[in-house]
């Protein structure tokens, strides 16, 4: 396993600086990489977010919590995808562990999700296509501060047999 992912914890302070475009285009690759069930590369989008209007936009939509990031990523599955939930958290994962391996922070954000997707004109403003779901948003910027280490390794209950 690699140390990006060992050491990937959510950041909730953000620095205001805006990340480069080899950062933004190094994530979209790492989200375009994620699985997807049954191969359906048709079921889930992603808006992009890095113009400060619209970021403000969506944080008024949301009460502030995507954390003022300078970048979001607001991932939509289509509503009647029977994995759509399951593909935007592999595909949320892939962007918060790649964000990490650049030196960035991010955390996954779904009560953010929830309150975006009811506002149907701000999800069309978005470019959200019309009979999509927006299942989760990953904020992402550069960190305020370095979160404390966390032993994670026994985190879980694992049964070897």
């Amino acid at each position: 396993m690699t140390d990006a992912i060992l050491t990937r914890q959510s950041v909730r302070k953000f620095r205001p600086d805006k990340l480069t475009e080899p950062e933004v285009t190094q994530l979209i690759a790492a989200f375009n990489a994620a699985p997807c069930g049954m191969h359906q590369t048709d079921v889930m989008q992603a808006s992009v977010v890095k113009n400060d209007a619209y970021l403000n936009k969506i944080e008024d939509a949301c009460d502030h919590a995507c954390y003022d990031a300078p970048l979001l990523f607001v991932i939509a599955t289509k509503a009647d995808s029977q994995f759509g939930e399951r593909d935007a958290s592999a595909a949320a994962e892939n962007i918060m562990v790649e964000a990490n391996s650049i030196g960035l922070g991010s955390v996954y954000l779904m009560g953010a999700a929830f309150s975006i997707d009811k506002d149907v004109a701000l999800k069309k403003e978005l470019g959200i296509d019309e009979g999509y779901k927006i299942q989760v948003i990953v904020s992402v910027g550069y960190p305020k501060e370095k979160p404390e280490a966390e032993d994670r390794s026994n985190r879980y209950k694992v049964t070897i047999k």
